[in-house]
């Protein structure tokens, strides 16, 4: 009577495993090699441009280092933290952390609502020359920043077209860019202005990316379009007004073409934000308050998208 052992069977089962697993890995190696290849010149240039700069930046934030202290880079001493002390007890920079916060609290919902409506009334309203309105809306963001900002200035001088209009119906117009209660929304009016077109675009790909079914199920229930808007369209373009608002915020967070080419900062210093702050800085040979100015604008951008994605995020 012949008998089957079944424990030697075992060692030859394993013996396949381990030769197919073989091929299995080197081909995974393989794949592994190509795509770092592949991703090598781009971690190159990001190592070269923005790791290492960002290093370097952060260093030099806890350095005492001046433009007078670049032939002698040996007497520069590390002060830890004092150059952020010395930001947060600076009049000067709370008031730009102020008007930052100021662009950032009006420019962002204004900018939002604004390209909302656009995009609301190219999706449903407006279907003959959609793509020309669509590319005159954008326009705004493509143009450069320095002519318009030129145009802006003369419009609303004190000799500009917008007196002379307000002139023709027997008003005299303002020192708009001069007057410290009118220079700020001047400002933010223009960052509007320039980035509106974005909005546009994107809440017009999410409105088109909505399925008409959705919309047809909730009007044979009755819904109306008020009821579909607030109870399909909005909840339906979360994704995308979360990444409107992020994009945005980030862009107020750092602005300084608008304010730096219209009022420069003026009147007494109104419209002047943190990235004028750390612009100024640096002029000044302040480097190392400069670098941690700029520091404290990363971290609030962080975290104020860290804030917006746990409020707008879609929830299951």
């Amino acid at each position: 009577m012949t008998t089957i052992s079944r424990g030697a069977a075992r060692p030859s089962l394993r013996a396949g495993a381990s030769s197919s697993a073989r091929p299995r890995s080197s081909a995974r190696r393989r794949t592994g090699a190509v795509a770092w290849m592949f991703l090598a010149p781009f971690a190159l240039v990001f190592l070269v441009y923005t790791a290492i700069p960002a290093v370097a930046a952060l260093a030099i934030s806890l350095s005492d280092l001046r433009g007078a202290d670049l032939r002698n880079p040996f007497q520069v001493n590390l002060v830890g933290i004092d150059n952020y002390i010395r930001l947060f007890t600076d009049a000067r920079f709370l008031r730009d952390l102020g008007n930052t916060a100021l662009f950032v609290v009006i420019g962002v919902p204004l900018t939002m609502a604004v390209g909302f409506v656009l995009a609301l009334a190219l999706n449903t309203g407006i279907r003959r020359m959609r793509g020309v309105f669509r590319t005159v809306f954008y326009a705004p963001v493509v143009t450069n920043i320095v002519a318009v900002a030129l145009i802006w200035k003369y419009a609303f001088g004190s000799d500009g077209t917008v007196n002379d209009a307000l002139g023709w119906f027997g008003f005299a117009g303002p020192g708009w860019l001069t007057d410290p209660d009118l220079a700020m929304p001047i400002v933010i009016l223009l960052g509007i202005w320039r980035n509106f077109g974005t909005a546009m675009i994107l809440f017009l790909a999410g409105l088109q990316a909505v399925p008409e079914d959705v919309y047809e199920a909730a009007a044979l229930d009755g819904a109306g379009w008020w009821r579909r808007l607030w109870h399909v369209t909005l909840p339906l373009l979360l994704p995308t007004i979360l990444l409107v608002s992020v994009l945005l915020t980030t862009f107020f967070l750092q602005v300084f073409d608008e304010p730096y080419l219209l009022t420069n900062g003026g009147p007494l210093g109104t419209t002047e934000s943190v990235a004028m702050y750390t612009y100024t800085q640096f002029g000044f040979g302040e480097f190392g308050l400069s670098s941690a100015a700029s520091f404290v604008t990363l971290a609030l951008v962080v975290c104020v998208s860290a804030l917006q994605f746990r409020m707008l995020r879609p929830r299951a």
